[in-house]
């Protein structure tokens, strides 16, 4: 009975080796092939975006080799050289056509798709920027796998750290695809040397997709102070600022002290005291600057999410059980019209 039941038991173990061998063959095919990533490039007018750099932060993270894409009109000798230049980039890949210059979605996502099986890369990274949220999860979809958006940490190849409910957990995800799809925030990827590279710039694959959305115009906000999202120093005004006229009087002089980006809570934007661009928080941008001062502003948890990993939070706020208190490293409280012209008037002396 026992000389007969082993080999039965032999073979049962055999069938379930050979049963489980596929998926082992895939998971080492990914493993020989981790590591490969391909830093997806936001470019406008020729000139890398800041999303791109935390894209290739990233990418160094997870380690091996680093390729970036970009495609576009006249991108070959712009934002690709540009690119190349960036240390730790051993490639960058171009497609030079304008009907990827506006980074439409519907054409833009087969093309990555179409480069990305061609090099057989087992990472696609973008900026958690309304580029990447617009184009990457259509790139998921086509590889049929799931994208793991807005990464705070990279643990390892496969387990990537996230925020959710708000910041107000966070969430540490296993990937078991054979391509990770990731978009990463910017404010926790930093630190890119731009200068000293030497990366090859090669064309990549054009499908030539059709596109069924055409690009019309855009009205964009222009301004001479420095970037909201990359902004060392940024000053916020909210609702309690009361209109669109005090908060322009009272928030553009203080920034022009301080030499700081603008922004806003989304009650402000709401009520039309600031544009739309200007948002900070949960559905707005989120900020990272080595100084925060919001002024007017009680501090929801939505705003809280996009703004508490700055290094200095300073708080101006008539009501002292207002929430933004309880993040804020510097608090005053009083009548934000009378004490910020103040500040403003000292920090001009």
């Amino acid at each position: 009975m026992i000389s007969i039941a082993r080999p039965s038991v032999l073979r049962v173990a055999r069938s379930q080796l050979c049963a489980s061998r596929p998926s082992f063959d895939a998971r080492l095919s990914a493993l020989t092939r981790l590591l490969s990533t391909l830093a997806v490039l936001e470019q406008r007018d020729g000139k890398l975006q800041p999303s791109s750099l935390s894209a290739i932060a990233a990418a160094q993270k997870l380690g091996g080799s680093v390729t970036g894409f970009v495609a576009g009109s006249g991108v070959k000798g712009t934002s690709a050289a540009e690119a190349a230049k960036i240390k730790g980039v051993e490639k960058i890949l171009v497609v030079e056509n304008e009907a990827y210059e506006k980074s439409l979605p519907e054409n833009y996502a087969p093309l990555l798709v179409e480069n990305v099986k061609n090099g057989g890369f087992s990472h696609v990274i973008a900026g958690h920027s309304a580029f990447g949220k617009n184009v990457l999860p259509r790139v998921a979809a086509l590889l049929d796998v799931q994208q793991v958006s807005d990464i705070t940490d990279i643990e390892s190849e496969d387990t990537f750290v996230r925020p959710i409910y708000a910041g107000n957990a966070i969430l540490t995800v296993q990937s078991q695809d054979p391509i990770k799809v990731l978009t990463v925030r910017g404010t926790a990827f930093q630190g890119v040397e731009t200068e000293g590279g030497s990366a090859e710039i090669v064309d990549g694959s054009d499908p030539k997709a059709e596109s069924t959305t055409e690009w019309v115009s855009e009205d964009l906000a222009k301004s001479d102070r420095p970037d909201l999202g990359t902004a060392s120093r940024v000053v916020s005004g909210g609702r309690g600022l009361k209109s669109k006229e005090e908060f322009d009087r009272v928030m553009v002089p203080l920034a022009d002290a301080l030499g700081a980006a603008i922004g806003a809570s989304r009650a402000a934007v709401d009520s039309g005291y600031a544009d739309n661009s200007l948002q900070v928080g949960q559905t707005g941008k989120n900020v990272a600057p080595q100084l925060y001062l919001a002024a007017g502003i009680s501090g929801a948890i939505q705003h809280l999410a996009g703004m508490k990993d700055s290094k200095v939070i300073a708080a101006i706020n008539k009501d002292p059980d207002a929430p933004i208190f309880q993040v804020a490293d510097v608090g005053l409280v009083g009548d934000l019209f009378e004490k910020v012209p103040e500040l403003t008037e000292k920090l001009k002396k």
